[in-house]
């Protein structure tokens, strides 16, 4: 094994971990909501499954990215299994796997539908960019009641080819029958356009009704049916839970974090956080090294945005990226909402491998 492990270089909070090859190849993608003690049982213990064993005697270096919560964490491995595909994980490599969304069709008679993320591009079979989508949601179970749920209280469809008459679904009172026009198709439409407001409102609508139909049925002396609400409320009020890794976005950001000798880049694409990377900063100019980097990194290629934490000269950096003929990113410096929470992760993720570089450079000192 050529891979030294040291727990003490790793802190215990949620994350992700990547296990590379000597040639730097991703091996193996994970999860905690401690890095420390999840590492720590690869090294630390005798393993009799033989993949495992073979794992950690390939493995050179470990990169980890912090996160925020359990929540984030696990859509992040999401994320990246399905990017890099790394051979020692099995599960999650296809595209049709893990997380996904609840979507109307682009049908001329939407239906609502299970969505993937794509990681290459867009979310799959997509109607259009702007799409109302809900999720992503972490259990399968609950996603799929809950598709049932807003299928039935909105009278939706659930065939994939509309037949020309009533099918069983229409008769015990699941579905409005707009194939057979037991409903006209303005009407059908009209609750699509309801049911689309509540995936945009990010389900908050839907929690509302959840708690009336629990009223309606504690009412009813059926506390079996209310308690089987109450947990499907709570499982919703959990799948909403904050997060930033795996947002809905129709384009591609860098979020930059400076610091004084090192700066932390991190890759969105279309709001799916890819990898950090960090990069030493050039103090032999004259110029701002934050501006200069920007120029330089920027000029042949740019995504839609750039997020930063700092910049000396705005209108320089823009002329300069602008003179460049390339395409000009719209350079956001945030104070608060969203876009400021992505570059705390940064510094966060920042602060930490600075920490480990330092500590490393001190190590060779002799």
């Amino acid at each position: 094994m050529s891979f030294l492990f040291n727990a003490s270089d790793y802190p215990q909070s949620p994350g992700c971990y990547l296990m590379k090859d000597s040639h730097g190849t991703i091996l193996y993608v994970g999860k905690s909501k401690n890095l420390r003690s999840r590492l720590r049982s690869y090294f630390h213990k005798n393993h009799t499954v033989r993949k495992t064993v073979q794992l950690v005697e390939e493995i050179s270096s470990i990169e980890v990215v912090l996160v925020n919560n359990e929540a984030e964490s696990l859509l992040l491995e999401n994320n990246l299994i399905k990017i890099h595909k790394p051979p020692y994980n099995r599960a999650l490599k296809k595209d049709n796997s893990g997380y996904a969304y609840l979507q109307l069709t682009a049908e001329p008679l939407p239906r609502l539908d299970v969505y993937y993320r794509d990681r290459k591009r867009n979310l799959r079979g997509a109607a259009s960019s702007d799409a109302h989508r809900l999720g992503p949601f972490k259990s399968a179970r609950f996603r799929d009641a809950l598709l049932e749920f807003v299928t039935e209280h909105y009278g939706l469809r659930t065939c994939k080819k509309m037949p020309k008459q009533v099918c069983l679904l229409y008769h015990i009172g699941k579905c409005s029958g707009v194939c057979e026009g037991k409903i006209a198709e303005g009407d059908y439409l009209e609750h699509t356009r309801q049911a689309s407001e509540l995936l945009a409102n990010r389900g908050q609508g839907l929690i509302e009704t959840l708690y009336g139909k629990m009223e309606a049925y504690a009412a009813k002396m059926e506390f079996e049916k209310a308690q089987q609400m109450l947990q499907s409320i709570r499982n919703l009020e959990q799948a909403a839970d904050k997060q930033i890794v795996d947002r809905e976005a129709v384009i591609d950001q860098d979020v930059l974090f400076f610091g004084e000798t090192h700066v932390l880049v991190a890759k969105v694409q279309e709001g799916m956080l890819r990898d950090f990377q960090l990069v030493k900063l050039d103090h032999s100019d004259r110029e701002s090294a934050c501006d200069q980097f920007l120029i330089t990194r920027y000029a042949e290629s740019s995504p839609d945005e750039l997020i930063v934490n700092t910049i000396d000269d705005r209108k320089r950096v823009r002329a300069a990226i602008r003179a460049s003929g390339k395409k000009l990113p719209a350079i956001t410096q945030p104070k608060r909402g969203l876009k400021f929470d992505l570059l705390q992760l940064c510094k966060y993720n920042y602060d930490y491998r600075i920490e480990r570089l330092h500590c490393n450079q001190e190590q060779l000192i002799p």
